[in-house]
This record gives structure tokens, C-alpha cells and sequence, in this order.
């Protein structure tokens, strides 16, 4: 008999680990709390929570797992690649620029839509024989023992009682799963709110991705489907995020990204309804405790600056699958306490160095002393100049060396 694994939370890392675990031939029952949308018309992706108005820059590694999962080609018409990227700082002499043809690859990435990215993969599940989806119920127990993990969960008045030799927690960066499991996790506020929208520019984006540090927050401008529309990802200071949004404050806006950008992008012409998230950082003290391993935010929630969170997230997913795939091979206990912390220790490095990597650019890129700020660019000046820099850095942000 199959043994089944239980996911808690069908955002996108929990969706995608769903159809990485079917397609190696293990059942799942995958719950998710909110009530997914209905999608009759083939042109709309409506907003989930966890398909909201903000963007993924999926690196190579990550387009890599969707191409071995045979998902690629019905995500590729919704997603935009990156041929080059340009970092710099307003107002300052530093700047880097890196090309995806003299780094010999195809692409440093491909840029998408979450609400697209969400409906492909929830397509995907719902297609899925092996994958029972459960949504709009609410986890509201996680028991275990030696053999088996428990899970309650309440749609209503009626209550689900699942049992399953593993259990992954994939439930977001307030995971009732990990406080169940009494897991405690360092918390840092970044007293921030990314404002995320898109854009139209007068000028075509040419597939660039432009990484504009600013007083205010280090500003992402990337290429969308279209060839003048760009999404838009600003960290600003918490508490000041009411002046950037509503239909009224759409010029303020523009000008505002004007003023950051110059005329690198042409004229921002049209922006979209902008939203905004909170910024922190969340991590886990642990990852695997008995039958349960925590996944995507859950264990680690990080700044956006460099696009790296969800890249992460599928790389981790993307590990686990193969020791579970080794031990379904084997007729073994997915479940097996040992075998989930040395999953654990097998990612370590690869987090801790992420994780590092863009609280480093926060707070460098967010302090704005003259001396630090001469040192900034005088080693973006470095980056852009010095032989190795450039293909080891490409290929660590493209997932490649992790």
C-alpha cells in the first residue's frame, strides 16, 4: 500500500511539493484554509491569499524543477525571462551590470505573475490522481507519536481526523503547525511595506531587470508580459505606506518612480491598483521535529530584495523530494525522524547563505552614511570590473550553485 504524505498549506511551495511528490508516485492529501476561486474565465487569474498581486523572479534552477516536473511549458506563456540586470544607487557614481549572454546562459530567470503561477499549479493538482485537495478547512490540531502524525481540521462543523506517516508544514510565515509543534522562531521587523503594482513605460523593457537602491528602498523594476509592462516591488518605511496607495495618489506615484529612475525605463506612464505587505524576516529554531517538517515560509520568511524567498523554498521542496523518493524506493518510513534532520542538516548551508546574503543588503543598502554609501559603490564598481566576480555571483542568484 502507498504510504501518504499530509501538506498544510496549498500556497505555491505547498502546491508545487504536491505535484513533485505525485509524480514520483506518492499520495498526498494536500489542505489548504482558504476557499480557492473559481476560475471560469480562462483570461483572469483571480487574487488568493497566497496568489496575490506580488511577482516571482523564478531563478534557473527553479525553471529547471518545473521543466523535470513537465510544468514548465504551461507556466512559460505567462512568464517573462531576464536577460540582463542593472544595479545601482540613486544619486551615487556605482553601478553593475550583469548579461545573460556573456554568462553562456539562455536567461538568469523568468518573471511571473503569483496569480498566474497559483492557477497553473492549482490546475495542475486538480488534474492530479494521486493529489486530494482539500481547501477552506482550518488545521486546528497536529498531534504525533512513534508511528503516525494526527491532524484535525474544521471546514464548518464538520471535522476532518487525517493520519499520515509524514506531515509537512507549508502553512505560511504565522504556521499554526510550527507553534503546535512548540517550535519558537526569531522574528525581525524591518519596518517596512513593500508597495507592489505594474507599471507601463514608454520604453520597452528589452527583458532588463533593474535593482535601484534609494533612500526610501532598494526599488525592483521587472520585465512582464508585454513589452512595456513592469512590476514594481518598493520597500518603504512603515507607516508611510498610505501616501502610495488609492486611485488618487497614482501621479504621486509615478513621479516618485520618476524621480528614482530617471529615464532608464522612459516615462511611467500608467501604474495599476498598488497594494502592500509587511516586511520581516521569520526563522525557524527547527526544521524536522518527528514526523513533521516545516517548508517555504513556515521555516524561513525573507526581505524580497533579491527575489531569493521562494526560490529557496523550491529548492528545499526539491530535496526533501529526493530523500522521499529514496525512502518510498526502499519500502522505508517516510516519516522516519532521522532521515527528516538529515534533510534538515543537508540544507543548512545553502539557507543560512540566502538568508545572510539579503539581510546583508537591507541593512547596507538602507544606512545612508557617506562613508558607507562610498564603499557601496566602490564595490558595485568592483563587481562590474573585476574577472570571477560576475559568473560566480549570476550563478549563485540563479540557484545554480546551491
Amino acid at each position: 500500500m502507498q504510504q501518504e504524505v499530509i501538506i498544510v498549506g496549498g500556497g505555491m511551495v505547498g502546491l508545487s511539493l504536491a505535484l513533485m511528490l505525485a509524480k514520483a508516485n506518492i499520495r498526498v492529501k494536500l489542505l489548504e484554509a482558504i476557499k480557492y476561486p473559481n476560475y471560469d474565465d480562462a483570461n483572469l487569474a483571480p487574487y488568493h491569499s497566497s496568489f496575490d498581486a506580488r511577482n516571482s523572479a523564478l531563478s534557473r534552477r527553479t525553471v529547471q524543477i518545473y521543466q523535470e516536473l513537465g510544468l514548465w511549458n504551461a507556466l512559460q506563456e505567462y512568464a517573462t525571462p531576464i536577460y540582463e540586470v542593472h544595479i545601482t544607487e540613486q544619486g551615487s557614481f556605482g553601478k553593475a551590470r550583469l548579461k545573460a549572454e556573456q554568462e553562456k546562459v539562455e536567461s538568469f530567470g523568468q518573471v511571473i505573475e503569483n496569480a498566474w503561477l497559483g492557477r497553473v499549479l492549482l490546475q495542475q493538482v486538480k488534474q492530479e490522481p494521486l493529489i486530494e485537495l482539500i481547501d477552506g478547512v482550518q488545521v486546528t490540531s497536529l498531534t504525533q507519536d512513534t508511528d503516525l502524525a494526527f491532524i484535525e481540521a474544521k471546514r464548518g462543523e464538520y471535522t476532518h481526523k487525517l493520519q499520515a506517516k509524514l506531515v509537512i508544514a507549508a502553512d505560511g510565515r504565522d504556521s499554526f503547525c510550527r507553534k503546535a509543534l512548540g517550535v519558537s522562531a526569531f522574528e525581525h521587523d524591518y519596518d517596512q511595506v513593500a508597495i507592489v503594482t505594474t507599471v507601463q513605460t514608454s520604453k520597452p523593457h528589452k527583458h532588463i531587470g533593474f535593482e535601484r537602491f534609494s533612500a526610501l528602498g532598494p526599488l525592483a523594476l521587472l520585465p512582464l508580459p508585454g513589452e512595456y509592462r513592469r512590476s514594481v516591488v518598493w520597500p518603504v518605511k512603515k507607516g508611510t505606506e498610505g501616501e502610495w496607495l488609492g486611485d488618487e495618489n497614482d501621479q504621486y506615484f509615478l513621479d516618485a518612480l520618476q524621480e528614482t529612475y530617471g529615464d532608464r525605463a522612459g516615462k511611467f506612464q500608467k501604474t495599476g491598483k498598488r497594494f502592500s505587505f509587511p516586511l520581516s524576516q521569520v526563522l525557524a529554531e527547527k526544521q524536522a521535529v518527528g514526523r513533521v517538517v516545516l517548508m517555504g515560509n513556515a521555516v524561513h520568511t525573507i526581505h524580497p530584495v533579491a527575489g531569493q524567498g521562494f526560490n529557496l523554498c523550491m529548492r528545499d521542496a526539491y530535496v526533501l523530494r529526493r530523500y522521499l523518493i529514496e525512502q518510498a524506493t526502499q519500502g522505508a518510513d517516510l516519516g522516519d525522524a532521522t532521515m527528516l534532520l538529515d534533510y534538515e542538516k543537508s540544507r543548512l548551508t545553502d539557507q543560512q547563505r540566502v538568508i545572510k546574503f539579503c539581510d546583508t543588503v537591507v541593512r547596507g543598502f538602507s544606512n545612508q552614511n557617506p562613508i558607507l554609501k562610498l564603499i557601496r559603490n566602490t564595490g558595485l564598481l568592483a563587481f562590474d570590473t573585476i574577472p570571477g566576480i560576475k559568473p560566480l555571483v549570476a550563478n549563485y542568484a540563479m540557484g545554480l550553485k546551491a
